[in-house]
């Protein structure tokens, strides 16, 4: 049995598309389709039905798909067992949220580099909301966002919990140890982009305040929300990390004796199965990053994550 037709019949069971299937294997829909009417000549049976929904396994596919994961694990298992990291070759697709592209990606990339010298890396900086329907559609490997997936075949690991303050500048109106929750709602929060988890947090919490009409200014980009900020637009409620060098030059203060917004998760998440083991490896090394990165921030400014 061929083991490269094998493999093209498990992605195209896990992305549900001979389309997503291709681009993941460098190959073109035809090629695809020509390796799965092999499969199943050879198998003697029907291993997908394909409809206006989509493609779905057979009852006979299902049972298939068990097995074929069982082989390329031990495929995988056989060629860890012999290879050295540093051959690697390959491409691995990483989706990252601003927050993390302007904390620690630059030092996890920085070791991925180390480690695998021979591995492509993509990366992609999107909103947490576009890169979780990335990862659905298998256009990435792994992602760094907010949320836990529910996701067939996908898996979760909470790396880090970033505190949210109410950050102003330092000699501002609001830079005094009175202010209520009702006087920065109703002057101008800046935060993270719409539907975003702090975002909804944010609402949720004032709401809970009896405060209903907020004015939340939604940014895509950590860097925009540090200048605006700092040049008076607003107050601020983002993570307390991301403006550590400002708090320590004084050009920016936190709102104290206030309610704060609840913890901001970082969460990885990535596909599972047979042929990602490289995957689960890089999430390894990025726990040993987080928590170094961790190491270096003042006390409180970035707390250990949670359970898978």
């Amino acid at each position: 049995m061929n083991l490269k037709f094998l493999e093209t019949f498990v992605w195209v069971a896990r992305l549900k598309s001979f389309r997503l299937t291709a681009e993941k294997l460098f190959s073109t829909q035809a090629s695809i389709s020509s390796r799965i009417a092999a499969l199943e000549d050879e198998m003697g049976v029907r291993l997908f039905v394909r409809d206006s929904r989509g493609v779905s396994l057979t009852q006979e596919g299902a049972r298939v798909l068990e097995y074929a994961e069982h082989i390329m694990d031990t495929m995988q298992s056989m060629k860890a067992a012999i290879k050295d990291p540093s051959q690697v070759r390959g491409r691995i697709r990483i989706g990252a949220m601003d927050t993390v592209i302007h904390t620690w990606l630059s030092p996890l990339v920085t070791r991925l580099m180390k480690c695998y010298p021979n591995l492509e890396i993509e990366l992609t900086a999107e909103t947490a909301s576009n890169l979780c329907s990335q990862l659905e559609k298998g256009y990435q490997d792994i992602i760094f966002q907010t949320d836990v997936l529910r996701f067939d075949s996908v898996r979760n690991a909470v790396l880090a919990r970033y505190p949210l303050r109410w950050v102003v500048p330092t000699g501002s109106a609001f830079d005094r140890p009175d202010v209520t929750l009702e006087e920065i709602a109703e002057a101008r929060i800046v935060t993270f982009s719409r539907n975003s988890r702090p975002h909804q947090d944010i609402l949720n919490m004032l709401h809970t305040a009896n405060i209903v009409t907020p004015r939340i200014n939604c940014v895509n980009s950590a860097s925009a929300i540090t200048r605006l900020v700092r040049d008076g637009f607003g107050i601020g409620a983002l993570p307390v990390t991301l403006v550590h060098g400002e708090l320590a030059q004084g050009v920016l203060t936190l709102i104290e004796n206030v309610p704060l917004p609840p913890l901001m998760d970082i969460v990885a998440s990535w596909r599972t199965g047979a042929g990602m083991e490289l995957v689960e490896d890089i999430v390894g090394l990025t726990r040993e990053v987080v928590n170094a990165f961790a190491q270096e921030m003042p006390e409180g400014f970035v707390l250990e994550g949670g359970p898978e």
